[in-house]
């Protein structure tokens, strides 16, 4: 009998699949909870009630503090019940609540008893869930039940406990590390679940000691282990101590390498497969020691298992990149898998075709590939389309056939970034393959006669301008780059404009043809295309017929060689004379904000209070300013530079901001000074900083500014040194030290000066500054490929708080992390939202933060804070910023 959820797979095309949770409410589900407080319980529709909650704490549904308590206390009633089924969804639903030290007690003596009893799936779910939810003083009371368990005959027990320990050993290492005895003993189990989760767990133990994993894997290697989970757990202990033992080049002699070879002879496929990849993931591995790999590989590419010819394909795939020649032996197995029933496999085996594929096979490929492309995805098809290009210009020759290719599924249906694809593909083997220029450029005039996105259309007439001049006969583009002019939207239009310029600036032939075309274009109902127009006629105009000059040519070709924020504030200052606009007169120094700036954003605040895109702040500009500076030279590379942040009132004489260079060992305060007094020069300016209330830091150099003019914005620089890699911070007070001079206008001349001083704001180095917004395109999916082994979760009270959206803007500052997916968004009256947060620490440790707010009690905010990262200090230092914020 069909189960009623499913439906035939015809039916899934026209609608969605029905979910039994769907439209579940938190509120109904915690209503329909107090069935666990009926005198005489019904296991069944206690399950449903169970259920129903674990699925929405799966979901990301927050609890409040006062809710999680009566759930827990609740469900505490239900070992009553002798419904075994009943028994396992408490056990889930206890470690999911994660209850607080006060509340584990109520349940702690229900779960000794379930550890001791007779019922060894009681016995087993016990054991993980009092060691989940107890602390460090309970586990030193059950560690003689928790070592008895892991020798244990029952291997569902056995395999509990050690499972348990590996969690243990992230929070209280020196517990577990005494059970090594033990787990050695259960290594000889014969259950393979157990062997497996033993294995884990020793090698948890010793990962700190090389030496001893050395001894561990040369000890195992000898055959103790039967369970092909746990020997592909070996395999990999193995291949990680062979990649750091030294290789004897001379000898050839690989650590390991012969337990690797045997163990491709296995009967069990995944440890046949994992020794293979193993093999060929070898840093160095030459094409003798990767022969026996590939061997077995090629069997599983004709496997019945899909699963199977998946993993070799792929593996097959990674090793074409560094070692084509050794699987050209597999081309007929691969070229048999262009036709499989799933398309990653066939995906897979086109790309690694035609990475190890030669010149005379690359026609028969191209066929099969036409076939295939119309039925897989635009994610496939990018991936195809970047090898045809690897392919292209790996054997020039055949760049006709190839680029008829790109040209032909251009013109069929597909999405933005997999036209784009083929477009950047097509431009690359223009510019990298001579021949191919004017065949490349005719298909892409095709291609812009009927194309849907206006930034591709932009692109490829930018490449024409710049490229159909130098062809042999470029008066055969200006058809279709006109034709821009009468039938697209006004982007493309002007994109067209600045194409057939460059065709009259280039091409003297054409001149008089292209001064007609671009008359017609001064009626267009676009000012941007009438004003481009009127730009280029004028530029054409001096000569029609004669030789356009030099800097005419410039001007359409060169590029734009100075900062355009300095380009915008001197177009700003230009008054309108008899002297024209000089460009040559623009500073191609990097300024920060001018006054005129400043008290404009004043006045224009974004409302959300992100920063405007003229203040943004290019990190690649100031990594050139820093590296200028040879004081700086020796930091090593910048990590992050924050945002200025203004350290005077915006109408005050004297306007200073500080943008916060982070390094792994030093941090750099970049002080941006403008002087708003016209009667006053500047001489000797610098900033003094009080590190009284920063103890982590001490001052190591100070870079004066020698002066500073009116208006004319300088920068003065203090260095600091702060422990490696360490997330200090600290408050710094700073005081304006300077020599001001008065100044006659009327002459231009100074006086002697005078020492004065102006008091700054304070500068606060937070943990913050130490964290890059990075975002991530799929959250779950990054959340998943991190792992749980370095996860840190904690619950925390924000205290009363004027809503729930102002509880999450003030923990994303705290935090400094990039908000994906829009979770940002608090929606009103909102009684609990969950935020997801991304970024890199410093070291350049990837970090994921999950974060469940919920109101608890009036206006109190509670919040549950899950971080996963690279490494378990970054981890804990998130958890000690937001305690400490």
């Amino acid at each position: 009998m069909a189960h009623p959820f499913l439906k035939k797979d015809d039916d899934l095309d026209e609608e969605d699949e029905y979910s039994p949770f769907l439209g579940i409410e938190k509120s109904a589900v915690l209503q329909e909870a107090r069935v666990f407080n009926d005198p005489q319980l019904d296991s069944r529709r206690c399950s449903q009630a169970i259920i129903k909650l674990l699925y929405l704490l799966n979901q990301g549904e927050t609890f409040t503090k006062i809710e999680a308590t009566d759930v827990f206390f609740s469900v505490t009633k239900l070992f009553q019940s002798k419904d075994s089924g009943l028994r396992r969804l408490v056990y889930l639903m206890i470690k999911e609540l994660s209850p607080c030290a006060d509340e584990v007690i109520i349940v702690t003596s229900s779960l000794m008893k379930d550890m001791n009893s007779k019922i060894d799936m009681y016995r087993a779910n016990a054991i993980r869930v009092l060691c989940r939810i107890t602390d460090g003083t309970l586990l030193t009371q059950i560690e003689r039940y928790l070592k008895q368990a892991i020798v244990d005959k029952n291997p569902v027990v056995a395999s509990a406990a050690l499972v348990s320990g590996i969690h243990i050993l992230q929070s209280n290492p020196e517990i577990v590390r005494r059970w090594s005895n033990e787990v050695q003993e259960a290594i000889q189990s014969r259950a393979a679940l157990v062997q497996f989760h033993a294995l884990s767990l020793l090698h948890q133990i010793k990962q700190n000691d090389r030496l001893a994993i050395n001894k561990l894997v040369t000890s195992l290697t000898k055959g103790v282990v039967r369970s092909p989970l746990a020997q592909c757990l070996l395999i990999r202990y193995a291949s990680q101590a062979a990649q750091e033992s030294s290789f004897n080049s001379q000898t050839g002699d690989r650590p390991f390498y012969d337990f690797l070879e045997a163990c491709l002879r296995h009967k069990a496929d995944m440890v046949t497969f994992e020794a293979a990849r193993a093999i060929t993931e070898l840093s160095g591995v030459t094409n003798r020691e990767l022969t026996p790999a590939i061997t077995v590989l090629q069997l599983f590419l004709n496997s019945s298992k899909p699963v199977l010819r998946f993993a070799a394909i792929r593996t097959l795939n990674k090793v074409a990149m560094t070692h084509p020649l050794s699987i050209s032996g597999c081309n007929i197995d691969m070229e048999s898998l262009i036709s499989d029933q799933n398309r990653s496999i066939a995906t897979l085996a086109i790309t690694t075709l035609l990475k190890t594929g030669n010149e005379s096979s690359i026609d028969r490929l191209m066929k099969q590939i036409t076939n295939f492309m119309s039925d897989i995805a635009d994610e496939f098809k990018i991936v195809v389309v970047e090898a045809i290009r690897s392919l292209c210009l790996k054997f020039p020759l055949k760049y006709r056939s190839l680029m008829n290719f790109l040209s032909s599924i251009l013109r069929e249906e597909g999405g933005f970034e997999y036209k784009k694809a083929i477009v950047d593909s097509i431009v690359i083997l223009i510019r990298d393959i001579p021949d191919a220029k004017e065949n490349g450029l005719f298909h892409l005039c095709e291609f812009i006669e009927d194309c849907e996105f206006t930034y591709l259309s932009t692109q490829i007439l930018h490449f024409l301008g710049n490229e159909g001049p130098k062809t042999s006969d470029p008066s055969k583009y200006i058809r279709y780059i006109y034709n821009r002019v009468v039938l697209e939207n006004a982007t493309v239009r002007a994109g067209a404009v600045s194409a057939l310029a460059k065709f009259g600036a280039i091409v003297d032939s054409l001149k008089p043809r292209i001064f007609t075309l671009l008359k017609r274009c001064l009626f267009d109902s676009d000012d941007e295309v009438r004003d481009r127009a009127t730009l280029y006629l004028n530029m054409l105009e001096g000569d029609v017929v004669g030789e356009t000059g030099n800097d005419v040519k410039e001007f359409l070709f060169g590029s734009l060689n100075v900062p355009l924020a300095n380009l915008e504030s001197s177009l700003q200052n230009y008054v309108p004379s008899e002297e024209s606009f000089d460009i040559h007169s623009v500073s191609k120094e990097v300024k920060s904000q001018t006054i005129s700036e400043k008290k404009s954003q004043s006045k224009k605040a974004n409302p959300l209070g992100a920063p405007s895109a003229s203040l943004a702040t290019h990190v690649d500009a100031y990594e050139r300013l820093l590296s200028s500076i040879p004081e700086f030279s020796n930091f090593g590379l910048l990590f992050k530079s924050s945002d200025p942040v203004e350290l005077t009132e915006a109408e005050t004489e004297y306007a200073v901001n500080v943008v916060k260079h982070i390094y792994d060992e030093h941090i750099v305060f970049q002080y941006n000074c403008t002087n708003t007094i016209s009667e006053q020069l500047l001489e000797d300016v610098s900033v003094v900083v009080d590190t009284s209330e920063a103890e982590e830091f001490s001052e190591l150099l100070s870079k004066p500014l020698k002066s500073l003019h009116y208006d004319s914005p300088g920068q003065t620089f203090v260095a600091f040194e702060k422990p490696q890699g360490v997330s200090s911070t600290g408050n710094f007070s700073n005081t304006l030290k300077f020599i001001v001079k008065e100044v006659d206008p009327s002459t231009g001349e100074s006086d002697e000066g005078v020492e004065d001083e102006y008091q700054l704001e304070d500068v606060e180095v937070t943990a913050a500054d130490y964290m890059k917004k990075i975002g991530v395109s799929n959250f779950k999916n990054a959340w998943e490929s991190i792992g749980d082994d370095c996860e840190r979760i904690d619950e925390y009270g924000l205290g009363v708080r004027d809503s729930l959206k102002e509880a999450v803007s003030a923990v994303i500052d705290i935090l400094g992390m990039q908000p994906c997916e829009g979770t940002e968004a608090v929606s009103n009256n909102s009684r609990s939202h969950t935020c997801l947060l991304s970024g890199v620490f410093i070291g350049n440790v990837k970090v994921l933060v999950r974060l469940s707010f919920g109101i608890d009690g009036p206006k109190q905010v509670a919040m549950k804070l899950a971080v996963r990262s690279e490494a378990e200090a970054v981890s804990d230092a998130i958890h000690e910023i937001v305690a400490s914020g």
